[in-house]
């Protein structure tokens, strides 16, 4: 059953768009992971830990445009603090395939 929440509870979640500028190997992760630094345009640069390993090597992402939620709390993993939540859906394989958009986007822009 999904839970239903009001448009206003939506309003609260921030999503932006922005592209990967730096992608590092995350060893001390639980489950295989990288480090990104995100390029959000005014809002600066974030940092996320993102489990992505399986469909995407470190050279695919860099450059590469992501939806992120941008106004949780920073959460610390492991030794690295993710500042952002980076979007994407399981496929089939369990495997987790970004959500991004087909052109590109200001960095900054709010998803609505």
């Amino acid at each position: 059953m999904i839970s239903e929440i009001s448009f206003d509870d939506f309003l609260k979640v921030d999503i932006r768009i922005g592209t990967i500028i730096e992608v590092n190997d995350f060893p001390k992760a639980r489950k295989p992971a990288y480090q990104l630094k995100i390029d959000f345009g005014e809002l600066g640069i974030k940092k996320s830990s993102a489990q992505i390993t399986d469909l995407y090597t470190k050279e695919d992402l860099v450059d590469r445009q992501v939806s992120a939620i941008v106004n949780f709390k920073p959460r610390q993993i492991a030794n690295f603090m993710s500042e952002c939540l980076v979007l994407g859906i399981y496929n089939e394989e369990k495997q987790v395939v970004l959500l991004q958009a087909k052109t590109p986007i200001k960095n900054g822009e709010q998803v609505r």
